[in-house]
């Protein structure tokens, strides 16, 4: 019975890595390109460590950000247009002249964030924190269904 249940946890830690560390290593990777390229438009970035990334400029249109941690980063005129930032934690980020249009923004943390002349029209912002958010310039469209 001993020898069973070794046997089925070996083979579960096995099946663990061999599934994880693709994902992880991919991720990394594209980690890298996007630090080097400043462009990732469409990458799955999801969950990706990001904490304090100096992200000028980059395009991130379409990107998969779901989870991604995104805190302090500077984000100044980067475009994120149609990026999926769900649950994404954005705190103290500074967005200067960044676009967010067409985004996710469900349930995102930009608490403490700095959002000048930001552009979020058409994001989706169910349950996004925005206490402390300091901003202006803020292209937000409303409403606008049609007739």
């Amino acid at each position: 019975m001993k020898a069973i249940f070794l046997t089925a946890a070996a083979l579960v830690s096995t099946v663990t890595l061999a599934t994880s560390s693709p994902v992880k290593a991919e991720n990394h990777n594209l980690v890298r390109r996007l630090q080097e390229t400043r462009e990732c438009a469409g990458c799955n970035l999801a969950g990706a460590n990001l904490k304090n990334a100096h992200l000028i400029g980059v395009d991130l249109r379409n990107a998969n950000l779901k989870g991604a941690n995104l805190e302090g980063a500077n984000l100044e005129g980067a475009d994120l247009s149609g990026a999926n930032l769900q649950s994404a934690n954005l705190k103290e980020a500074f967005a200067t002249g960044a676009s967010f249009n067409n985004a996710n923004l469900t349930n995102a943390n930009l608490s403490d964030a700095k959002l000048y002349n930001v552009e979020v029209d058409g994001a989706v912002m169910v349950g996004t924190n925005i206490n402390g958010a300091d901003g202006f310039d803020i292209n937000l469209g409303v409403g606008g269904g049609e007739e």
